[in-house]
């Protein structure tokens, strides 16, 4: 049988690169995406290659409606996408009052418009097969809300709304779609903002948690095993919330 082909924007950050080597482990193709400027999805792909798995790389700026589409076309070219994992995402971190128009919109348009330039192309495809998995990665956030992130929160809660929306839309042909709220996460961004003793203040598990911990998560929502989880946005946070 043909691999089932998944699609993770973002790829090559630490949850991405976590998520595309736990999908190729359990048996998919993997597209991990970059946005150009990042050579790091083709260190995966490679990582993946040749662990025996496989994998592709593809380069666009989810913000561009344009450039997503074309190049969503040339891998629709090659079949159906069937799992797709929405990680792309950035941080513009500043309190409200003195956030500019530019932090603000710049984080919306890769979170939500993100969202909408690469699903609604790959979408029809994958309903068309009868079975899909959609995920995207929320925050806690946009669960609890957080000092500084107005703008990362708000574009995080807004997927909520169109994964619970699109959840509904898709049930009856087979296509699952949930988000996955991750709260402190062991990546090069988060150290500095979150010390260890600050940590042991904030999570009741005392510790981070791992990009292959909320993977792994990921890799059951986009398998056989999660075929009646839908329109769920799922906590991994070490007892935040």
């Amino acid at each position: 049988m043909t691999a089932r082909r998944a699609l993770v924007t973002g790829g090559g950050g630490a949850i991405g690169g976590a998520v595309c080597r736990v999908l190729a482990r359990d048996g998919l193709h993997i597209v991990v995406h970059g946005s150009g400027r990042n050579r790091r999805p083709e260190e995966i792909a490679q990582d993946i290659r040749a662990a025996g798995g496989s994998a592709e790389t593809v380069y666009f700026d989810v913000t561009d409606e344009a450039a997503a589409a074309s190049a969503l076309t040339g891998l629709l070219a090659g079949g159906p996408i069937q799992v797709l994992v929405n990680n792309a995402g950035i941080h513009r971190d500043v309190p409200l009052a003195g956030m500019s128009a530019e932090q603000w919109h710049s984080v919306i348009r890769v979170s939500l418009d993100g969202f909408y330039n690469v699903t609604r192309p790959l979408l029809v495809p994958m309903l068309k097969t009868r079975w899909g998995r959609i995920a995207s990665l929320s925050s806690l956030a946009a669960v609890l809300g957080n000092r500084g992130q107005v703008n990362y929160a708000a574009a995080k809660a807004g997927l909520h709304g169109a994964t619970k929306s699109l959840a509904l839309e898709c049930a009856s042909r087979g296509v699952t779609v949930n988000a996955v709220a991750p709260g402190v996460i062991d990546t090069p961004e988060t150290k500095d903002a979150f010390p260890p003793d600050r940590i042991a203040a904030l999570v009741p598990m005392k510790r981070a948690g791992r990009p292959e911990e909320v993977a792994e998560l990921i890799g059951f929502l986009a398998s056989e095993r999660a075929g009646y989880i839908t329109g769920q946005i799922i906590s991994i946070d070490g007892g935040i919330a």
